[in-house]
């Protein structure tokens, strides 16, 4: 995938411990410092979005549809 070049403004202490992880080859440069820890936070984003939306769903609600939907299927099905 491509790449393109961004303008970040960081603190200075921040920038240190950036710097101090390249220093000891944890990894190759501050960009790819960066990039991995944008990646990481937005993966662990998406976990908590998804999360969130399953903790908004009713319990009771859900199995009447998964219910509904087996009964469905039960008259659908042939009696032997």
């Amino acid at each position: 995938m491509p790449k393109a070049k961004v303008a970040v403004t960081l603190e200075s202490s921040l920038l240190q411990k950036v710097d101090r992880l390249v220093s000891v080859q944890v990894f190759p440069s501050r960009s790819q410092a960066i990039e991995t820890a944008l990646i990481e936070k937005l993966e662990r984003l998406e976990k908590t979005r998804l999360a969130t939306e399953c903790a908004r769903l009713d319990p009771r609600e859900e199995v009447a549809l998964a219910e509904e939907g087996l009964e469905l299927d039960l008259q659908s099905w042939p009696e032997y």
